[in-house]
C-alpha cells in the first residue's frame, strides 16, 4: 500500500506529516509513505495579519483541489488553520494525541527589569483572541503588575517570529502556541535539528511563561493535528487512519470547533475555547468576545454523575466557606530550601521573605491563578500553574525545564507528604465553631477544612459534600469511602457548584 501525504513546507507542517506517516507505518508495516509539501497562500503573504486576509483557510485552502484531484491522498493540518465549515467533499478523519494546547509568551530577559519598571510590554502577535485575553492577564500576573500590554502584529512560522523578536529592539515578547515549540523542540527527526538548535539557542536569552486555560482558553483545535481526506476516500483509507486516531484529542477538538462556530467562526473572533479530558469529567474554558458585543466567560467541569446529583436546595441547606482562615491559625515557618530544586506552590502563604531570593531564581508553578496573582504581586515570575485542576495534571515541561533538577512542594505541616514536600507553615485550629445545622450539602475549599469539620462533626458523613478537581477531591472521595459513604461530587469552583445546586 502506497499513501501520498501533502502538507505546508514549513518546519512544523513537515514534522506534524512526518509524525503521521511515523503513525501509519506502526500500525500498518508494509505501507509506503510519499511526502510532498508546498506553499500555502498564508505562507506567501506574510504582510497582512491573518484575520484581515479576506480568504478563509488561508493555510489549508491551496491543498483542496490536490485532495479532489486524488494528487494525494491525504492532508497533514495544525487543526486550528482549517475553516470551521466543512469542505465540500472533504472531511477530518483523525488526529494524533494532542501536545500543549496553551500559549506561552517569551520575554527577552534582558528587557524584564525594563519592563517591570515602566509596567509596560511590547509583544509580538497577530490574534484578536490573544489581544483580548492576555491583556488583563498579564497587568495582573506579570512581576508587580504592569498597566499597559501593547501589541503589534507578527506573521512567519516559528523560527521567522523568534528571530524577529530577537533582533526588534522596541519588541519585548512574543506569544506563540506551546505545541509548536514543543513538537520542535523534541524532534529526533535529523533535517530538523538545525531549527531545534537554532530555537534552543534563541531560548537561552528568553524567559518563558505558560499561559493559563481558564484565563487564555487556546484557539479552538490548537495543540491538535487534522488529517484530512477526500469523503470518497473514507471506505478505502478512513479505517487505517482510525487505527491511529486518538479519539479524546478528536472530541475535544470537534466540541472546540462546534462552539466556536456557533459564535461565527474565523480567526478574527476574539474568542478562546479549550476543552479538557479529566478524571473527574470534562473542563470547558471559554472566554473572549463575539462580534455582537457578548462577553464570554465560562469555566466549567462536567460530568455524568451531575445529572442526578442534587435536588433543588434552598440557599439554608447549602454549606460553604470562602477560605479556612476563619478556622484554622497560621503559624509561619522557616523551612531551609535545596539549594538546586523547581517549586510547586500549593498557596501564597508558602513564601516568606526568607525564602525570596531563592525563589526569584527557580522555576515556580502554582496550583491556581489566585496563588500567581499574589506571588506576582510580590515580584516573583511564575511560569505556570495547575489552574486548579490538580496537581497530578500533567505539566508538558519537558522542552522547558531541567529534568535533573527535582521538583519539591511548598505546603502547609498538615500536608500529604512525600521526601519532597517543604512545609511553610502549620495550621492550627482555632476556637471558630463550625454551624451545621439544617445543612445537607457541603462545599470544601480545601481537605483540611474538610478533615477538621468531619472530626468535629462525624454525622455529615452521609451528607452531599462537594469540591473542586485535585488533591482536595482524592483526600475527601478516600476518607467517605472509608466511612462508607461515596457522596462527593467535583465542580470546578465554588462559584460552579452555587450556581448548579441553585438552578
Amino acid at each position: 500500500m502506497s499513501l501520498n501525504i501533502s502538507s505546508r513546507k514549513s518546519d512544523l507542517a513537515r514534522l506534524q506529516s512526518f509524525l503521521v506517516g511515523k503513525a501509519l507505518t506502526e500500525v500498518q508495516p508494509d505501507v509506503v509513505i510519499n511526502y510532498r509539501f508546498k506553499e500555502s497562500l498564508g505562507d506567501i503573504n506574510l504582510t497582512d495579519p491573518l484575520w484581515k486576509i479576506p480568504q478563509k483557510g488561508v493555510f489549508t485552502e491551496d491543498f483542496n483541489h490536490d485532495l479532489l484531484s486524488e494528487a494525494t491522498d491525504m492532508v497533514v493540518h495544525s487543526w486550528k488553520d482549517l475553516p470551521v465549515e466543512k469542505k465540500p467533499g472533504l472531511c477530518v478523519v483523525a488526529s494524533l494525541p494532542r501536545a500543549d494546547q496553551r500559549d506561552i509568551l517569551l520575554v527577552k530577559k534582558k528587557h524584564i527589569d525594563s519592563i517591570i519598571q515602566k509596567k509596560t510590554i511590547r509583544l509580538y502577535s497577530s490574534s484578536p483572541r490573544r489581544f483580548y485575553n492576555i491583556g488583563p492577564f498579564l497587568k495582573s500576573h506579570f512581576p508587580y503588575g504592569l498597566n499597559d500590554v501593547d501589541f503589534e502584529s507578527v506573521r512567519g512560522n516559528i523560527p521567522t517570529r523568534m528571530n524577529k523578536l530577537m533582533n526588534a529592539d522596541g519588541i519585548d515578547g512574543l506569544i506563540v502556541a506551546k505545541a509548536a515549540l514543543d513538537r520542535l523542540l523534541l524532534t529526533d527527526i535529523d533535517e530538523l535539528q538545525e531549527t531545534r538548535n537554532l530555537i534552543r539557542n534563541m531560548l537561552n536569552d528568553l524567559q518563558w511563561m505558560v499561559l493559563p486555560l481558564s484565563e487564555n482558553p487556546n484557539a479552538a483545535a490548537q495543540g491538535a493535528i487534522g488529517i484530512e481526506i477526500k469523503d470518497a476516500a473514507v471506505k478505502s483509507i478512513s479505517p487505517l487512519l482510525k487505527k491511529i486516531n486518538h479519539t479524546d484529542t478528536f472530541a475535544s477538538a470537534e466540541q472546540e470547533r462546534a462552539i466556536l462556530a456557533s459564535y461565527g467562526g474565523g480567526c478574527h473572533q476574539k474568542i478562546g475555547v479549550a476543552c479538557v479530558p479529566h478524571r473527574y469529567g470534562q473542563v470547558l474554558f471559554l472566554k473572549g468576545l463575539t462580534d455582537q458585543g457578548q462577553v464570554l466567560d465560562q469555566k466549567i467541569l462536567s460530568h455524568p454523575s451531575q445529572e442526578k446529583i442534587l435536588k433543588k436546595f434552598s440557599k439554608q441547606q447549602l454549606w460553604s466557606d470562602t477560605s479556612s482562615t476563619k478556622y484554622f491559625d497560621r503559624l509561619p515557618l522557616n523551612p531551609q530550601l535545596p539549594s538546586k530544586a523547581h517549586f510547586f506552590i500549593a498557596k501564597a502563604d508558602c513564601v516568606h521573605d526568607g525564602l525570596m531570593p531563592q525563589l526569584q531564581k527557580a522555576i515556580l508553578w502554582t496550583a491556581g491563578t489566585t496563588t500567581w496573582k499574589k506571588l506576582a504581586a510580590q515580584g516573583l515570575w511564575v511560569h505556570g500553574t495547575q489552574d486548579g485542576l490538580g496537581e497530578n495534571e500533567p505539566q508538558h515541561l519537558e522542552a522547558f525545564v531541567d529534568s535533573s533538577i527535582l521538583w519539591h512542594k511548598l505546603s502547609h505541616g498538615d500536608a500529604v507528604f512525600s521526601d519532597r514536600t517543604i512545609a511553610c507553615y502549620e495550621l492550627k485550629r482555632n476556637q471558630q465553631k463550625f454551624d451545621f445545622s439544617g445543612k445537607e450539602c457541603f462545599y470544601w475549599n480545601s481537605a483540611s477544612l474538610f478533615l477538621a469539620a468531619i472530626n468535629e462533626h462525624p454525622e455529615i458523613a452521609d451528607k452531599i459534600h462537594c469540591c473542586g478537581p485535585g488533591n482536595s477531591a482524592e483526600i475527601i472521595e478516600k476518607t467517605l469511602k472509608n466511612s462508607l459513604w461515596t457522596k462527593l461530587f467535583v465542580f470546578l469552583n465554588q462559584a460552579q457548584w452555587s450556581d448548579y445546586v441553585t438552578h
